[in-house]
């Protein structure tokens, strides 16, 4: 398995006959095998998780897979090989090879869990614990207590791959959203995002909590598991 850090919550995730491209909306993306599937997955319609080009990706049409949040308009609704999933949906591809399943944002739109090929691969979007300085205690409380109604519904999963927001403009809560996973959900390894390219606050965060989570240095960068 390859992962490649596309930019801001953009993830590019290869297995052997399977691309997933996550909320794509800018930067480069490598030069892809035209052989294996392509499934592109967009969260919610915010300009930062949704781009229309991705509708124009050079890739063979018969391999391109879309799964989208159910906010986000169709550019053709006479397209094929096109989902728009709501919160807690499943959906089975590939004669039940692919299950997708959904839950629900605490701004806009779903977060996915993808199994495949034998893993089981977790994208946030933009389902954090938004908590910030300028709100009030009763909007954050709120907010914390449904952020993590949605965790106990993520913790059955065993979960090889976990993208998920950490966002310094939250300021002091920044850490919240990713330390609460980590106490809910069995995940063997995460990758911060949506951090605006800061990436200092990456290493802040391995300094300050002592909780593992993978270094992104630069756009583009890969790994190989």
């Amino acid at each position: 398995m390859k992962i490649t850090y596309i930019g801001h919550s953009g993830f590019l995730v290869e297995l052997e006959n399977h691309y997933l491209l996550f909320d794509y909306f800018e930067g480069d993306l490598p030069v892809l095998d035209s052989n294996k599937k392509l499934l592109i997955f967009s969260s919610h319609n915010h300009h930062d998780h949704y781009n229309p080009k991705i509708w124009k990706l050079n890739h063979s049409t018969d391999n391109t897979i879309y799964i989208l949040s159910f906010d986000i308009p169709l550019i053709d609704t006479q397209m094929k090989n096109v989902y728009q999933m709501k919160p807690y949906e499943n959906l089975s591809l590939d004669d039940g090879k692919i299950v997708i399943h959904t839950f629900k944002s605490t701004d806009e739109g779903v977060a996915f869990l993808v199994e495949i090929s034998g893993k089981v691969i977790y994208h946030a979007g933009d389902l954090n614990m938004w908590k910030w300085e300028e709100e009030s205690d009763k909007y954050n409380k709120a907010m914390e207590d449904n952020y993590l109604k949605e965790l106990e519904l993520i913790q059955k999963y065993r979960i090889d791959i976990a993208f998920l927001p950490l966002d310094p403009r939250q300021e002091r809560y920044a850490y919240d959203g990713i330390k609460s996973f980590v106490e809910k959900v069995n995940s063997k390894m995460i990758f911060p995002m949506h951090f605006w390219k800061d990436y200092s606050v990456i290493e802040k965060f391995k300094t300050d909590t002592q909780i593992s989570i993978m270094n992104i240095e630069y756009e583009g960068q890969e790994y190989t598991f």
